[in-house]
């Protein structure tokens, strides 16, 4: 008979742990939508001498491991002596490492609006505002959703790595069981069940919003 020394207490910490998780995630995709909406804009319809710098920034945020900027954020933080918590920090880098991929995908988005049709939309007499948010913007929309859905999947998985500057959220929380208690194929189930509960509402989500738009079509 299967025995566990795991307690409702027990339970209740791993839950905390994917609610820093869950809040981690929150801040994380909602910066990184917002600055990668605006740096995506910038990629696809701003000259090259704007276009340039901001893709080679976004390169950088891209090619480097993410868990080796946590680990230089911290540290420069603490050089510079800025008085931000490990949580602070967890959030904005993991926000720039998620603009860096989002820019991508809006960039992405919004090229796949066929010229002819912006084109048509200036004859008309639609100024570059309205054509940006009567046109583009929501053609834009449905191509890029899928790709957000997936990078907001990854962020959320990706939040494993701030336990490496201090932040017990889910992973780290179930490694502290699994070293008190020695149950570690138990306890990692636990987890990844939990990671499951969390990312398959939005995964639904997403599906259920391009079907609406297929159906709309």
């Amino acid at each position: 008979m299967f025995e566990t020394s795991l307690t409702w207490n027990d339970v209740l910490f791993l839950l905390q742990g994917a609610g820093t998780t869950l809040t981690i995630t929150f801040w994380a995709v909602l910066g990184g939508t917002i600055l990668g909406m605006l740096f995506g804009l910038a990629r696809a319809t701003a000259p090259w001498w704007l276009n340039a710098p901001i893709g080679f920034v976004l390169d950088i945020l891209r090619s480097v491991p993410l868990l080796i900027q946590f680990v230089l954020a911290n540290s420069f933080k603490s050089i510079l002596k800025l008085n931000v918590t490990a949580f602070t920090v967890g959030c904005v880098v993991l926000a720039l490492y998620t603009a860096a991929y989002c820019a991508e995908i809006v960039r992405g988005g919004i090229l796949a609006v066929p010229p002819t049709t912006r084109r048509a939309a200036r004859s008309l007499g639609m100024t570059y505002t309205q054509d940006l948010t009567n046109i583009v913007f929501p053609i834009a929309l449905r191509v890029a959703l899928p790709s957000w859905i997936g990078l907001t999947l990854g962020v959320m998985k990706d939040t494993a790595l701030v336990l490496w500057i201090g932040i017990v959220e889910l992973l780290r929380s179930s490694q502290i069981l699994v070293t008190r208690l020695q149950e570690p194929l138990f306890i990692l189930s636990i987890a990844g069940l939990i990671y499951f509960l969390m990312s398959f509402p939005i995964a639904r989500l997403g599906a259920r919003l391009e079907k609406r738009w297929r159906e709309n079509d």
